[in-house]
């Protein structure tokens, strides 16, 4: 059989060698990993080779092991991969238990409200950022460069570099440097030293900002949220046409940011207070019905 062939085939037709042990666990979710950070367009098998540092071979079992479990799914025009039906699933009963978005929800709101403008709440995976949710303002000219599901590299875009702003730098440069790569073949605008000048400028300023770097007229401006031990929780950011970002209305804007992102961590806090408080609520009923 021409090896060729085994990526044309359904992965139900195939017979393939069981996957088993740590080792095929790890190689297969890192190769999920991969493809969810560019599910939308979709990741072709010769970059997951090179993305992953695995042979071709082993690439293809992976994959077709996560196709059969619903994780990763073939488009069959492109032949790119993409997260499939039941990562999403996955997705949304992981967001029913840990609801941070849910917290987000009601400063998106406000800020949308507000500003007219469109905002956004992302979080980081990794060392790569993920757009959760976009909340339309009302603006009639509105900046389409971000949408829910988009990933950018940390550093790329408004919500992106104010969570890399956020971390040390000794953490941040090993971002950069491990995202050289992709920088340079598909964010030209974002080399390494523009990204450490952007990283000082937002911690000066209290806010990030993206002057259309991504999409031209497009620009951004964002704020960190962190959870109560001081790790990134994501950010809260708004896009909206440069002429709506001049340098007055950025300071507008970044103090309507930071105040909601306060209101975010308050409510994650909250969230957090009430969970740690239920296991001694337990123990409490628990006893009081022991006989």
């Amino acid at each position: 059989m021409d090896p060729n062939a085994i990526e044309e085939m359904q992965p139900e037709a195939l017979s393939t060698p069981d996957l088993s042990g740590s080792q095929s666990v790890d190689r297969a979710l890192r190769l999920l990993a991969l493809v969810g950070r560019e599910s939308a367009s979709g990741l072709p098998l010769s970059e997951i080779v090179e993305e992953s540092g695995l042979n071709k071979p082993t690439v293809r079992r992976l994959l077709l092991a996560l196709m059969r479990a619903g994780l990763v799914e073939q488009e069959a025009r492109t032949r790119r991969y993409h997260l499939g039906e039941e990562a999403f699933v996955l997705g949304l009963l992981c967001g029913q238990r840990h609801g941070l978005l849910d917290l987000a929800m009601p400063s998106l709101r406000a800020l949308s409200d507000t500003t007219q403008d469109t905002s956004f709440f992302s979080i980081r995976r990794d060392r790569f950022v993920i757009c959760l949710h976009r909340e339309e303002g009302t603006w009639p000219v509105r900046t389409h460069a971000l949408q829910a599901g988009d990933q950018h590299p940390l550093g790329v875009g408004a919500g992106s570099l104010a969570m890399l702003a956020l971390m040390p730098d000794a953490e941040a440069t090993a971002m950069i440097e491990a995202n050289g790569a992709i920088l340079a073949a598909r964010y030209p605008a974002y080399s390494p030293a523009q990204l450490i000048a952007d990283i000082a400028l937002a911690r000066a300023q209290g806010y990030a900002l993206n002057p259309g770097r991504i999409v031209t007229n497009s620009w951004g401006i964002g704020v960190g949220v962190r959870y109560p031990d001081g790790r990134i929780a994501g950010a809260l950011s708004i896009a909206a046409i440069e002429t709506r970002m001049q340098k007055q209305r950025q300071e507008e804007l970044a103090a309507l940011l930071r105040h909601e992102a306060r209101q975010v961590e308050a409510r994650i806090a909250a969230m957090l207070d009430r969970r740690q408080a239920r296991p001694a609520q337990d123990e409490i009923r628990t006893a009081e019905t022991t006989p």
